[in-house]
């Protein structure tokens, strides 16, 4: 049985396409709302690990553009974690575990070869 949970933000335009497409295909999923239902350190730090932390933060937020030049310097791992546990806009979306693999982002070609084996 495969456990499918998307990570994001509910009024994001990617989530939302995301969402549509597993609904189209019938994909059942566990959505988690990364403002509304949190995001543990330990989540987080699978998902830098998995892939790494420039991945998963998302430089190209309106919350990046707002944080001083300062913050957006420092470059390192634990930064850019604190960083995102206090601002999980931004973190890329949306983030997809499919028994254990992390996906980040969306498009269809992805999410098709993605199921296409797992399906």
């Amino acid at each position: 049985m495969k456990k499918i949970t998307m990570y994001g933000i509910k009024n994001c335009d990617s989530v939302r396409k995301a969402m549509k497409w597993l609904n189209e295909y019938n994909i059942k999923y566990q959505f988690h709302d990364l403002r509304s239902d949190g995001l543990s350190r330990a989540r987080l730090e699978k998902w830098v690990l998995s892939t790494d932390y420039e991945s998963v933060l998302n430089k190209k937020s309106t919350t990046w553009r707002k944080l001083s030049k300062e913050t957006q310097k420092k470059n390192s791992s634990s930064e850019a974690i604190k960083l995102m546990l206090a601002q999980p806009t931004l973190i890329k979306r949306p983030i997809l575990d499919v028994n254990g693999f992390i996906y980040i982002g969306f498009t269809a070609e992805q999410y098709d070869i993605i199921f296409s084996s797992k399906t």
